[in-house]
């Protein structure tokens, strides 16, 4: 069968099946269908077809047409614009060509085996044998050629046609599905992809257990004890835990997403200052994880109450109106419309903006629906009920990080007894607080603008800045609806983000505007993750890399406001971009500054490595490292999910040869070779933007 490399763009459908492919490794003559002679052959293939008769080219003309009907066959320069199917087995392909091409392969035959064959005979001297994933016909059916009609795979859209973009077809496919779903893409489960597919692979991680939590990992590393080393009053030890977190869980679909929702419910811990920030920090962190395959009501329910969010948008302590003119603080409630959950301006479930007569944005909300719903937020603090002091060095007392994990608690005697009225919802006068919050949280989670705002703002962060309306109308819809009649069901919503055909079908790695930069964080988690980064001491002690000279321009849970690092609407002015209405918000913190930041603080580390605690192994790497084009191969699989243009590759490659290694150079030699061909790659545009 043609390979994809000899196709030249998408359009081209492959119609030629190779007559006479290569065998089994297995030589013929000792196959069971090898015992028939070449006289033999030509004897069975002059009886069944009656001489001269050209039935038997014909059924295998048939045969192509069903493989070239298939929508794998559809093959690009690089990659196929459709994915696979389910891939049958040998057992659901012999069925089905004895059900579509009866004439050929009569009756129901029983399998046999042998010699590294599975195969069925028929009366007319027809087989059909399978070995491995390849499939061979022998007889008149084939001109009484043993011939290669294709693999397994070949057959799947075929046989099961409701079943399309189910499973990778090739490589490049498994580890853009990965770099979306997660944060990096190992040999391992580019293999675990293809072989289970898509969902069955997403399945498999929604219900996975999840790691070891944030706040317990801080516990576990001496991070809670109040001594001399002041952790209580620093915010370093919250940075090692995600840094930890994002390198090293098992978990790393859970983590991805919770990373894209912490871009959403926005805790910065640099907007941090009280007594064991880290922990609360950790802690806000282990509701994102927690829920980020649970719902979304939930989600927003922990949010409000925790104490991270209390102290960062003024929740804690914050109190009802007085006769001195105090009136509620109302940032919480103006956030909570604005950023997690409704947005500025109504929308239909696709995500366009309602507009007047005028072509003027329609807003969700007024400024007296953010009066009337501050006064919800009032009376709750942090929860001191288990906290027990703790005398350290200069007399000051220090609380247990207790509190830090509890839901903030609630003082009636501090919340608003005045009616609340907000987006259509009046909560009467004197209503307790409790009550008076789940009102409130229920409005805003049965808003129609949740589904479309959230659901887009997460296809974003994993796949692309500017999905089409239909894209995110579809993941808008699972979120209002998971087919069971549940609303705000996150694991739905997820799974149909990444398993979308705008997400999966290839047509997009042609499209200017799909896909979206890589965002420096993320960069750095996959770099760590694909060469085996690993902290000697167990400590992670990674810092915040916001520095946008030195470092990343970002670092993850440091967003610079609650707006997030940057924001889901913007353009880069003076762009193309601009005249085409399309948005790139990671490069809201691209700047010449934070280019040259990138590239030298990357460098650094990926020779030598972070705080001279923390190394990568590169162990598969060095094994190719005399080959500079099969080092670059992997790299492009791993890194670029194979969307390096082969011009990118040669460069590279003619780079690293200027320097020859052979298997004599030095160890330092070696890496040095290895670390020039990430850097390169990493640095490159076709690797940071990802499609």
């Amino acid at each position: 069968m043609a390979t994809p490399d000899e196709f030249q763009n998408d359009a081209d459908v492959v119609t030629a099946i190779e007559r006479r492919a290569t065998p089994p490794a297995t030589p013929l003559a000792t196959t069971p269908i090898g015992t028939l002679t070449t006289v033999g052959l030509a004897a069975v293939a002059l009886s069944a077809c009656g001489g001269g008769d050209d039935s038997a080219p014909q059924a295998f003309s048939n045969l192509q047409s069903a493989v070239s009907d298939s929508s794998l066959l559809r093959v690009g320069s690089a990659h196929s614009s459709m994915a696979a199917a389910r891939v049958p087995d040998s057992e659901a392909f012999m069925n089905w060509a004895e059900t579509n091409f009866s004439s050929f392969f009569p009756g129901h035959q029983p399998t046999l085996s042998g010699d590294g064959y599975v195969f069925r005979a028929y009366p007319n001297g027809n087989f059909i044998g399978v070995a491995g994933q390849d499939i061979y016909l022998l007889g008149p059916v084939s001109d009484g050629v043993l011939t290669r009609i294709g693999t397994l795979a070949d057959f799947a859209s075929a046989i099961y046609p409701d079943t399309p973009n189910a499973f990778p077809a090739n490589d490049a496919e498994a580890a853009r599905f990965l770099l979306q779903a997660q944060f990096s893409a190992s040999d391992a489960e580019i293999a675990a992809v293809r072989a289970k597919g898509y969902a069955a692979w997403l399945d498999e991680q929604l219900n996975a257990p999840r790691g070891t939590k944030g706040w317990d990992w801080l516990t576990a590393n001496g991070y809670g004890t109040v001594d001399s080393n002041k952790y209580y009053d620093s915010s370093a030890p919250g940075d090692y835990m995600i840094w930890n977190q994002l390198m090293t869980a098992p978990d790393a679909l859970r983590k991805r997403v919770a990373l894209a929702l912490s871009e959403f419910f926005v805790v910065s811990l640099s907007g941090l200052d009280f007594s064991w920030r880290s922990h609360a920090m950790a802690h806000y962190w282990d509701i994102l994880v927690g829920n980020a395959f649970g719902n979304y009501r939930t989600l927003l329910e922990e949010v409000t109450l925790s104490p991270a969010m209390g102290y960062y948008l003024n929740t804690k302590g914050n109190k009802k109106e007085n006769s001195s003119g105090r009136q509620p603080d109302e940032n919480y409630a103006r956030e909570v419309m604005q950023l997690f959950s409704i947005g500025l301006f109504g929308m239909d479930l696709s995500g366009a903006e309602h507009r007047d007569n005028l072509g003027n944005k329609l807003e969700t909300y007024t400024a007296s629906d953010v009066s009337n719903l501050a006064r919800v937020f009032t009376g709750y603090d942090f929860d001191q009920s288990q906290n027990v002091d703790t005398i350290v060095d200069g007399g000051r007392k220090v609380p247990n990080t207790a509190f830090t994990r509890l839901p903030m608690s609630f003082k009636p005697s501090d919340h608003s007894t005045l009616a609340a009225s907000f987006l259509g919802t009046t909560i009467a006068a004197g209503t307790p607080g409790p009550q008076a919050l789940k009102t409130a949280l229920d409005t805003l989670f049965n808003h129609p603008n949740v589904a479309p705002f959230i659901g887009k703002q997460m296809i974003q962060r994993l796949v692309t800045s500017n999905p089409s309306y239909g894209y995110v109308a579809r993941v808008a819809a699972v979120f209002n609806n998971n087919g069971a009649g549940v609303r705000g069901d996150l694991k739905s919503m997820f799974k149909a983000i990444l398993l979308d055909d705008e997400a999966r079908n290839a047509k997009g790695l042609s499209q200017p505007l799909f896909g979206k930069l890589r965002e420096p964080m993320l960069r750095l988690v996959q770099w760590g993750r694909t060469f085996g980064l690993t902290s000697t001491a167990g400590t992670w002690k990674i810092g915040d890399l916001s520095n946008p000279a030195t470092q990343l321009s970002q670092s993850p849970l440091r967003s610079p406001s609650v707006f997030n690092y940057f924001r889901p609407g913007y353009v880069p002015p003076s762009s193309a971009l601009t005249a085409m209405q399309s948005v790139a918000p990671e490069f809201q913190i691209v700047s010449e500054s934070s280019v040259g930041g990138y590239l030298n603080y990357i460098q650094n580390v990926i020779q030598n490595g972070i705080n001279s605690d923390l190394k990568a192994a590169y162990t598969s790497e060095l094994g190719l490292v005399t080959d500079a084009s099969a080092l670059v191969a992997r790299l492009n699989l791993l890194l670029c999910a194979g969307q390096l243009s082969n011009a990118t590759q040669t460069l590279i490659v003619n780079a690293l040869n200027a320097n020859a290694v052979t298997s004599t150079s030095s160890t330092s030699a070696k890496l040095n070779r290895v670390a020039a061909a990430v850097l390169l790659v990493m640095a490159c545009p076709e690797y940071l933007a990802q499609k």
